[in-house]
């Protein structure tokens, strides 16, 4: 099931480094199971998903290392800031993700998290393969050509 698209204004954390780094074949949009005070500090919009990844355990699909820090107004029950936090998939979504992670050697990436049309937090994911140095030079000539190609139209009409 492919991720719906969500005004990117609503994006609490981007990680711009994925895209780059890695060839994004499929997205996923997936919820998490989070605690109060992490749903309130994200509400602040302070998070970091830059050095998170996603691993399959189990039956189960977990986010690593991603930075949720503490809700200020939080008491003794504040969160864990990168505690494993599971996500919400279907079982095949499961299965196929787990399925390209153990056979085809992918990747599990999280791009995006934001909050949906209903106000609930949700994550997007992508199944990629890392680039090669070869790829990423080829990238950024891309994307420096587009740049060029923008002044000049802007400049000449």
């Amino acid at each position: 099931m492919s991720s719906k698209t969500s005004k990117s204004s609503d994006a609490i954390a981007v990680n711009r480094r994925a895209r780059f780094d890695y060839e994004i074949e499929e997205t996923f949009e997936a919820g998490l199971q989070l605690t109060g005070t992490e749903v309130k500090s994200l509400r602040q919009g302070r998070a970091n998903i830059a050095e998170s990844y996603v691993s399959p355990e189990r039956d189960e699909i977990f986010l690593i290392n991603a930075d949720f820090p503490p809700y200020e107004m939080g008491n003794r029950f504040n969160h864990e800031p990168r505690r494993h936090r599971k996500l919400l998939l279907h079982r095949k979504e499961i299965g196929k993700l787990q399925g390209a992670v153990a056979k085809e050697g992918r990747t599990i990436i999280p791009l995006r998290l934001y909050f949906n049309q209903r106000g609930i937090v949700k994550i997007q994911i992508g199944l990629a393969k890392g680039k090669k140095a070869v790829d990423k030079r080829e990238t950024i000539k891309e994307r420096d050509w587009n740049r060029q190609k923008s002044r000049l139209m802007k400049d000449f009409g």
